[in-house]
């Protein structure tokens, strides 16, 4: 049983997409035999007579809906990708488990993550577990509470998340997985000023963690959720919102662009002496 924690992101819908193996439809209803496990709060929070089997838009923004509930809300480093994705895969020659196996698999890797807590059913923080491709299971989590506190993971999450998996794989007698030495990491000369120069404006661009894709991938979520509200108004405060979206893509490109033009080769001047002329001989 391998766990993998992949990069956090600002929408849940590419991490579901990539756990259904599928693109996200509005049509197809996403049973219990898929959405294997979730957390607690949800049996609070939906009403008993109603329907549980959702489409997979709809877990979507059940996921994204604490974005739009605390839209402050950010980690200590003002961080907005608020979506958690992490997936464990069972050997090749493992048994098919159960549906109450990946169950348990869920809320042990949960806890594990810090994103569930025992005693904190009603107030949690909102994740599902899907169990969609042979072998795989995927937990999607969004880190904002409900209360709108950000639940900063565990520094030695994977850590966490790899000895639980080694108990799961005891209790549940799966293949064990061979652990490999850590390679010491290579010492690596000190950078030049171009270079953090260059390093910084990278930082500022990155299309993942940097502040301006936080920035952008909130108007890009909000124009999402106004352009679905049927007014004319609604149409049209999202084409200026998709529109400064653009014009913060075009500034990371700026930024891209320039911090690559900063570690360019420069070619030295040639020395005076290599400039001169051969004199012929006499």
């Amino acid at each position: 049983m391998i766990p993998r924690l992949h990069e956090r992101t600002h929408s849940p819908r590419d991490p579901l997409a990539e756990a259904l193996g599928r693109p996200l439809s509005p049509h197809e209803g996403l049973t219990e035999y898929t959405i294997v496990a979730h957390w607690p709060g949800l049996d609070y929070y939906t009403p008993d007579d109603e329907q549980r089997t959702w489409t997979s838009i709809q877990w979507a923004e059940h996921l994204e809906d604490p974005y739009l509930e605390h839209p402050f809300a950010a980690s200590a480093d003002d961080d907005r990708r608020a979506i958690l994705h992490l997936d464990i895969r069972l050997h090749p020659n493992d048994r098919e488990l159960t549906g109450p196996e990946w169950a348990e698999t869920a809320h042990r890797l949960a806890r594990a993550a810090g994103i569930e807590v025992p005693g904190s059913a009603e107030h949690g923080w909102r994740w599902i577990a899907v169990q969609a491709q042979p072998g795989r299971l995927d937990l999607i989590a969004n880190l904002i509470h409900l209360d709108g506190a950000w639940r900063t993971p565990p520094a030695d999450i994977l850590r966490r998340l790899s000895h639980e998996a080694r108990r799961i794989e005891q209790d549940l007698h799966l293949i064990p997985v061979r652990t490999k030495p850590t390679p010491r990491p290579a010492i690596r000369p000190a950078p030049t000023a171009s270079a953090q120069f260059a390093s910084l404006l990278t930082q500022l661009a990155d299309e993942q963690a940097g502040p301006l894709a936080t920035v952008r991938g909130l108007v890009e979520h909000t124009a999402h959720r106004i352009a679905r509200q049927p007014c004319a108004a609604g149409t049209d405060t999202a084409h200026r919102l998709e529109l400064i979206a653009r014009r913060l893509h075009a500034i990371q490109q700026d930024l891209d662009s320039t911090a690559a033009h900063l570690v360019q080769p420069r070619v030295a001047a040639a020395p005076a002496a290599a400039r001169r002329t051969a004199h012929r001989s006499p």
